[in-house]
């Protein structure tokens, strides 16, 4: 049962960092660009943390505690 949850969280995982990475070249685009809006660039970026955050989460999950 472990193993199935740690491969679905390492599937969920690989979904997000691609998601992640399009939503970094969506921003760039649109800073390059110069005219746009920022609103927009905001909630990009907003979005993008909301991955990175649960991105880490994931990674907490899949990685063991090492008890030092």
């Amino acid at each position: 049962m472990q193993r199935q949850n740690d491969r679905e969280l390492r599937e969920e995982l690989v979904k997000l960092r691609a998601e992640h990475r399009l939503l970094d070249d969506e921003i760039f685009a649109l800073e390059a660009n110069g005219a746009a809006d920022q609103l927009t660039i905001r909630r990009l970026k907003k979005r993008k943390l909301a991955l990175k955050d649960r991105i880490t989460t994931i990674e907490d999950q899949l990685t063991p505690d090492i008890i030092a």
